[in-house]
């Protein structure tokens, strides 16, 4: 096995690992807790979609932030939750201004795109839907949750078997 692809197995194999949770889904300590494992995966070769799909998903948990933070306040207008989302995903086009350049490809053989953007617009779609599917699945259950952290695993999941689909088809 070459060294890449011995870091590339290791990187996921603890990405799969369990931690104990011990905060809420949406905390500031989860949040950066993500940004981190961001640039650990950089740092250990993960494909640039990969890390796109995680930063994507983060900065959708930061537009929902932003939602908590206008609610708190009473701002509210029609389509602020999609505009708040929307813009906190735009940031991903800062990472375009540092060190990295805006190189697109062939994506799917039809989207030509950079893996990183593919990766961050994936990302905010597959959080948004899992934040749909709890709360769905929740009200389906008179309003609780089937297990603790329910609210935590099904997006981590997701992401982590969309990773995994991104690794194997990229």
């Amino acid at each position: 096995m070459t060294s890449s692809l011995l870091r590339k197995f290791i990187a996921f194999i603890a990405m799969l690992m369990p931690v104990a949770a011990v905060a809420n889904p949406a905390c500031p300590i989860c949040t950066i807790a993500i940004g981190a494992g961001v640039g650990v995966a950089e740092s250990l070769g993960v494909p640039v979609a990969i890390v796109g799909l995680w930063a994507g998903a983060l900065l959708t948990l930061l537009g929902y932030w932003m939602a908590k933070f206008c609610d708190a306040r009473g701002w509210k207008f029609w389509g602020r939750n999609a505009l708040l989302i929307g813009l906190s995903v735009a940031m991903i086009g800062f990472a375009y201004l540092g060190d990295i350049n805006y190189t697109p490809e062939w994506i799917l053989g039809f989207i030509y795109l950079d893996p990183i953007l593919f990766g961050a617009i994936v990302g905010m779609i597959v959080f948004i839907l899992t934040e749909k599917l709890y709360e769905w699945m929740k009200r389906k259950n008179g309003g609780h949750a089937h297990f603790p952290f329910e609210r935590v695993v099904l997006p981590v999941v997701a992401l982590a078997l969309f990773s995994l689909l991104f690794w194997l088809c990229m």
